[in-house]
């Protein structure tokens, strides 16, 4: 009996530590599964990445290090534009992906205090361009419908 106990936690335990494994994708990782991801998946995908870019961003501007962030924040609206573009030409998961540009842009508005004044500028330039893309997102939901031809 405590054998197969002994067993079962084991191999609870190694079923965990890969869940844990599997759960520290490295960002390069996850862009790379985002590209070849199916076009249904990769939505989600990139805004992951651009997720993790906006704490890289965070991380960056702490450390201080601005080059850094400004990549970070250059790799969030790219990935966040393609998120957007997709949902928009697919037309599914558009107040999902609202929501998450939603809080990338309020995650960067809270950075955007944090920062020197010079970096205040690329910072607010980051949230400008993710509100334009909620903006779209948000006509595509509730902007006027197309009439239907008969």
């Amino acid at each position: 009996m405590k054998r197969c106990v002994g067993s079962i936690l084991l191999f609870v335990l190694a079923a965990a530590a890969a869940a844990f494994a599997g759960d520290q994708e490295t960002l390069q990782q996850l862009i790379s599964r985002a590209n070849s991801a199916a076009p249904a998946q990769q939505p989600d995908l990139f805004l992951e990445v651009a997720d993790r870019q906006v704490k890289a961003a965070a991380d960056s501007y702490s450390a201080n290090k601005p080059e850094d962030g400004r990549a970070a924040l250059n790799q969030t609206v790219d990935y966040a534009d393609k998120a957007h573009a997709l949902v928009l030409k697919s037309g599914k998961k558009l107040p999902h992906t609202e929501i998450k540009i939603r809080r990338m842009a309020a995650r960067l508005r809270d950075l955007k205090q944090n920062v020197d004044a010079d970096e205040q500028a690329v910072v607010q330039g980051a949230v400008d361009k993710l509100e334009a893309f909620r903006t779209d997102l948000l006509k595509g939901m509730f902007g006027a419908k197309k009439p239907e031809s008969n």
